[in-house]
């Protein structure tokens, strides 16, 4: 018997994600339905989902196992009261690697002052040498999957590397610390901070105004997880009086960033338009079928979210 598969999400993900779909599903020997078209919702075995599809109330999915999403964070999921089926988030090597390279990238652009020497000296010959990487402090908040790929990259290239979250974890080559006192350690000692954490209630605004205090004068944050783990007022204020040397951000509160966003003006802020990891359809196909097959074999699903905790 075929199993009936949903591709929920924007119209336009439909012809990027069919061909890599369906040969990932048939690789694993399913035999299925893959359609866009939710038809009758009785007879949907999975969803393969995105927020920003039509699908947003699945009380009518009443055969549904399992709703996949295709992007990592799942906020705008996790209070869905009608979603009562197993969320699984996407969790894929090309958004890891995507991500590890956007980090590593923008971490080495401010370790090197590569903003200066771009846009030139007007004329001056200042000769500022960076410090070694093994002498440059780094913080990652969050220590999932793509917080550990990021920390153990800059690590692997010598900087010193502490990362934080809420839970004890051991990732080789990082000081790995947890809980508020742990926080604290990492916000006073890093001179660039990387923000991996998912958007919860617990984040929302954790890089607040006494936080950002905790950071060495001259610091600089990048933030390609989620907009709202930052307070905009607070951010501003600080880069306007030194406290903040940069700010690199990916993410904001909303999307696309507002043109008269002062962030687009501010000479200490870098706006990329949230390229820093974007969920690769070759990959994140194979990432389906695997749960889809899991599933179907009475295995424990990959990447399975905890409602509770919000990731």
């Amino acid at each position: 018997m075929s199993l009936n598969i949903l591709f929920a999400a924007a119209p336009e993900r439909w012809a990027e994600y069919e061909a890599p779909l369906r040969f990932a599903l048939a690789e694993a020997g399913l035999k299925y339905e893959l359609t866009p078209e939710v038809g009758d919702a009785s007879r949907v075995d999975y969803i393969v989902y995105a927020p920003n599809g039509a699908v947003q109330d699945f009380r009518p999915f009443t055969a549904t196992k399992v709703v996949l999403n295709l992007w990592a964070g799942v906020e705008a999921l996790v209070d869905n009261e009608t979603l009562t089926q197993p969320l699984t988030r996407m969790v894929d090597a090309g958004l890891t690697e995507g991500m590890t390279e956007w980090v590593t990238g923008h971490v080495l652009r401010h370790h090197l002052g590569m903003d200066v020497q771009i846009q030139g000296l007007a004329g001056k010959w200042a000769s500022k040498v960076p410090p070694l990487a093994r002498d440059r402090s780094v913080g990652v908040l969050g220590l999932g999957e793509l917080g550990q790929a990021c920390a153990q990259m800059l690590a692997h290239l010598n900087f010193r590397v502490t990362g934080w979250s809420r839970r004890a974890k051991e990732v080789a080559g990082v000081t790995a610390l947890h809980g508020d006192e742990g926080l604290m350690q990492v916000l006073r000692s890093s001179e660039i901070l990387v923000l991996l954490l998912p958007l919860t209630p617990g984040t929302e605004n954790l890089l607040d105004a006494g936080r950002i205090a905790m950071l060495p004068k001259g610091a600089v944050i990048l933030n390609p997880a989620r907009g709202a783990i930052i307070d905009d007022t607070a951010l501003l204020s600080a880069l306007d009086s030194g406290q903040l040397d940069h700010a690199t951000l990916d993410v904001f509160r909303t999307e696309p960033l507002p043109p008269e966003h002062p962030f687009w003006g501010h000479p200490k802020v870098t706006v990329t338009p949230h390229i820093a990891s974007e969920t690769r359809p070759g990959t994140a196909a194979q990432v389906i079928a695997e749960n889809i097959s899991r599933s179907e074999a009475g295995e424990p699903l990959l990447h399975l979210v905890d409602r509770r905790a919000g990731y």
